[in-house]
């Protein structure tokens, strides 16, 4: 709780908090927020990702999405999409190399 009231007192964006709190005090939708960068008309960056997360429900649903889709959600246009895709296409490279490099251990037997 005393992280949330120093978040609030001290960073209007969550790009603050995920530098004093790091990346794992940081929820999906302040993520989101950090990617979308600023709002649009009366609606702010963590709006806008809510109704990304509302609408596609899960990571993995907005990864799969087509682009076109994002652009129904006002506030968003093609540079902001294309921050949401990059960093969701750096996830899934990551989640590769990591599943890639397991393979490639070798088990001990016991």
């Amino acid at each position: 709780m005393s992280n949330d009231f120093q978040y609030q007192s001290t960073w209007s964006h969550p790009g603050g908090k995920l530098r004093e709190l790091g990346p794992k005090d940081v929820s999906t939708k302040e993520l989101l927020a950090i990617l979308i960068s600023t709002g649009h008309k009366g609606k702010s960056a963590e709006d806008i990702a809510g109704e990304i997360l509302d609408k596609f429900e899960s990571l993995e649903q907005l990864s799969n999405a087509p682009l076109a889709e994002l652009l129904e959600i006002k506030g968003l246009g093609d540079v902001k999409i294309i921050r949401i895709a990059a960093a969701l296409e750096l996830a899934r490279r990551t989640t590769e190399e990591m599943i890639n490099k397991h393979r490639r251990t070798p088990k001990l037997n016991k």
